[in-house]
């Protein structure tokens, strides 16, 4: 059922997508209405959403679904109820991690519910509205645009302390569209530990400062590895370089995550909430201190 319902409120939003006249594309200013401005999206009736935290990247491939997901095990296992809104739309992930199927979002004539992981976290993917997870959405940008912005005001969020919205890569479609659309508190950047760091975190930061939200710190993901003998640090990418470059920005510098193959294992079985030492704590700590 919750995907015919979904498909019914998404021919709604394409068809208003339809009736903008404004050359997007070939707009640069950050102070046009398409890419800025004060009006939000409206919530479901029903709905109650406390902090909106987005999970950000300049580039793909460096760890942002890996890292909004252990977000929301650290701050459920504090006691918040946290949700998490999957924005990637073509590659969504998130289900995957937490062991939820497809076809576990449903929805009636009020709007569509979340899944529920074991944990108690909250979760919408479009995998979850798919028969089959292997499916390829083969969408253009306005209607992947339209999808996200449904997800925010279509679905029930009950009671959510800290919404986690795992964005794309890029500063395409999907990012505009949640910092646009979104009440957004803040933002966490998530980078490696490559020579490009520093144009990755400024594409990121400078997107979020273009759209007035605050960035809450950076975190690095596959920063080192560490052997399993010595327990030396090994790092793979070269020596990282985070700590500059959040000095330079003037960022925290929330953590920084090894590669784990225990971590890898959970998962690709779908136990992420198992883990038994989150590296990301302090993180969760420093960010819901950061929006008091």
């Amino acid at each position: 059922m919750g995907i015919v319902i979904f498909m019914s409120f998404l021919g709604k939003d394409f068809e208003m997508a339809q009736e903008c006249t404004h050359d997007c594309g070939s707009c640069s200013s950050a102070d046009c209405n398409s890419r800025k401005g004060p009006q939000k999206d409206k919530l479901h009736e029903k709905s109650k959403i406390g902090k909106i935290i987005g999970v950000v990247s300049g580039k793909g491939g460096v760890g942002k679904s890996m890292v909004s997901s252990l977000l929301a095990v650290a701050l459920n296992r504090a006691g918040y109820r946290v949700g998490i809104l999957d924005a990637d739309i073509t590659g969504p992930s998130i289900p995957k991690a937490f062991g939820l199927k497809s076809g576990t979002v449903e929805g009636d004539e009020n709007g569509l519910y979340p899944a529920r992981t074991p944990g108690g976290i909250d979760v919408v993917s479009l995998n979850l509205l798919l028969p089959d997870e292997t499916s390829p959405v083969i969408w253009r940008g306005p209607v992947i645009a339209g999808t996200v912005k449904q997800f925010y005001t279509d679905v029930i969020w009950d009671n959510i302390d800290y919404l986690i919205v795992d964005c794309p890569p890029g500063t395409g479609d999907v990012p505009l569209t949640v910092f646009q659309s979104f009440k957004v508190d803040g933002v966490v950047i998530v980078s490696s530990p490559q020579d490009l760091v520093a144009m990755i975190v400024k594409k990121a930061a400078n997107m979020a400062n273009m759209m007035e939200v605050p960035v809450l710190g950076l975190v690095e993901n596959m920063s080192f590895v560490r052997c399993p003998d010595c327990g030396k640090e090994i790092y793979l990418f070269g020596e990282s370089h985070i700590e500059e470059i959040a000095k330079e920005f003037g960022y925290p510098l929330l953590a920084k995550l090894p590669i784990d193959p225990a971590l890898a294992a959970l998962v690709d079985a779908g136990k992420i909430e198992q883990i038994e030492k989150l590296p990301v704590t302090d993180a969760a700590e420093a960010i819901v201190a950061a929006l008091k």
